[in-house]
């Protein structure tokens, strides 16, 4: 009963499996799965026509590589194709321009340009709510992939519905009593479970290589509180099989330190996981930017597959997953066993242990709950810095914790995996090193990056308050959250948006930096403060 092998024995498994082959290999596999017919969408635009796109990405025909991702054709694929084959220079920047202009249709370049009618951040939020609400958009439309209900975009470059973002701007729905709209995109998820396998990290083709942390359960528990218990059955096989997704190949015969896909075989035997993408290449929505990572790093494609991991984990990116702290040409995420992910994985074991308590089926919620039992177990064996007295990622390859804190660790605490002495510990750590004028900051690492300090970001700033207050720890929780609320406040009233991440460190009403501008709506900042106001 110490690993889960046994389990799909029992359950069995869905989802495309892969070995651990070469990368080529790889690929191939993952092109002929998005080339089989279909009825659902599945070839990305660098898939469709990759020498064009290659070529206007590469030329920065645009300043966003997000912008031609997001543009949808106008013309077949064929005709696109043709256009750009009887090109004689196909460097010509004017002449892929003109391809560009002829046949496809250019998403808007915005930040967001609402502007509030409201003097106070509720009735901004309020009427935020439709600008960023989305309805169905027809099956034509580019790479969006057709979701059966309206639901909440991010705002600002974010025109998609986004995996982990949503669950936070359902605890805001939920304040505004918008139960409906959290049904809606309840409902959504379990429809591109159905699909595809997993929730992607958008609802875009380009996404459907990787997923982002697994918060589906956290979001039909949300639902439970509005309509009961009964949800937690209505949405068991989605939750089941997307369980399955992040720990397909645990059925197969692994040597230690040996990884398939999402999990990891530590050195004493035990399963963890990470994250990871089954595709390997430039992502399609930062094309320009990985090329030119990969070439100055002088790395082979495998740096693709850590990029595209630290995309799936939703921190892109962080010095979390750097060998030299401040140098992203080491990024090593595929090398990292991550505090939050594998606590959503256990919330994840436990919650669907519950649904099948529900149901009557004592077997199979045993089943689930020993194995949140052993993965608890391992969390504190492989992540719990004793030394620092804080939840760390795992360095799997070189056996170590990485020694590098971030308010991942505070997962820890929010799904009380952590021991209450762990948890004392904890707070006093995030009191001496992490807690600032405008709230906790992400890690205690200034780099350029946007998940580093000194910045802060909502849905951080919920785990670290509501990871204290589950062990009693009132305090420093109070402390955090009336330092960011006052930060959010303010910027709110020099400019009148709501922006996706905030300068905690300076408490500063400017913060501009990181992987793209800072974008203004934005989802989870709203669900956030609006449940903190609410208290």
């Amino acid at each position: 009963m110490r690993n889960y092998f046994w389990i799909s024995f029992l359950l069995g498994t869905c989802c495309i499996t892969c070995n651990n082959d070469s990368q080529t290999d790889q690929n191939d596999r993952f092109n002929q799965e998005e080339g089989k017919e279909s009825s659902i969408k599945t070839k990305s635009p660098d898939d469709l026509y990759p020498e064009l796109y290659e070529a206007v990405q590469l030329s920065k025909i645009f300043d966003d590589s997000k912008t031609f991702a997001d543009a949808i054709p106008i013309k077949s694929i064929d005709k696109i194709n043709d256009a750009f084959n009887q090109l004689e220079d196909q460097r010509d920047v004017n002449k892929l321009k003109k391809i560009v202009e002829t046949h496809f249709e250019i998403p808007k370049i915005s930040g967001m340009d609402f502007q509030t009618q409201s003097n106070d951040l509720e009735g901004h939020i309020e009427s935020l709510w439709p600008i960023l609400t989305v309805t169905t958009p027809h099956s034509d439309a580019g790479n969006l992939i057709e979701l059966p209900s309206p639901y909440i975009v991010s705002g600002g470059r974010f025109k998609e519905l986004h995996y982990w973002d949503s669950y936070f701007t359902m605890l805001g729905l939920q304040v505004d009593g918008e139960i409906s709209l959290i049904q809606n995109m309840v409902d959504n998820f379990a429809y591109l479970i159905d699909q595809y396998g997993c929730i992607p990290a958008g609802n875009r083709t380009y996404y459907l290589s990787r997923s982002q942390p697994p918060m589906f359960s956290l979001m039909v528990s949300l639902l439970a509180e509005e309509k009961g218990s009964a949800i937690f059955t209505k949405y068991l096989p989605q939750m089941r099989k997307e369980y399955f997704f992040w720990m397909d190949g645990m059925n197969q015969a692994m040597y230690p330190k040996n990884a398939h896909r999402r999990i990891v075989k530590m050195f004493d035997g035990k399963i963890l996981n990470r994250y990871y993408d089954d595709k390997i290449a430039p992502r399609a929505e930062s094309f320009a930017e990985d090329v030119k990572l990969r070439n100055d790093s002088k790395r082979d494609e495998s740096i693709y597959t850590d990029i595209r991991a630290a995309s799936e984990s939703g921190w892109e990116f962080s010095s979390r997953w750097f060998d030299r702290e401040v140098d992203i040409k080491t990024i090593r995420t595929s090398k990292v066993i991550p505090i939050d992910l594998n606590s959503i994985l256990y919330q994840l074991e436990m919650t669907i242990s519950k649904a099948y308590d529900l149901e009557g089926d004592s077997a199979n919620a045993q089943v689930f709950l020993k194995n949140a039992f052993y993965r608890k177990e391992q969390i504190n064996d492989k992540c719990w810095d004793n030394a620092a007295g804080y939840f760390m990622d795992y360095d799997w390859e070189r056996n170590r914790k990485t020694g590098k804190p971030s308010l991942a660790g505070m997962y820890a605490l929010f799904f009380r995996v952590a021991t209450p002495a762990q948890a004392n510990r904890a707070a006093e750590f995030l009191e001496k090193f992490m807690i600032k004028p405008g709230g906790a900051v992400t890690t205690m690492l200034n780099t350029d990056q946007q998940w580093d300090a000194p910045y802060g970001w909502a849905p951080l700033q919920w785990i670290t308050i509501q990871g204290l207050r589950n062990y009693g720890i009132e305090e420093p929780a109070l402390l955090i959250r009336d330092r960011w609320i006052r930060l959010v406040k303010n910027h709110f009233n020099r400019y009148g948006k709501l922006v996706e991440k905030y300068d905690v460190m300076n408490a500063s009403l400017d913060a501009a930096g990181g992987t793209y501008p800072n974008q203004d709506g934005y989802g989870w900042t709203n669900g956030v403060l609006l449940k903190l106001l609410e208290e």
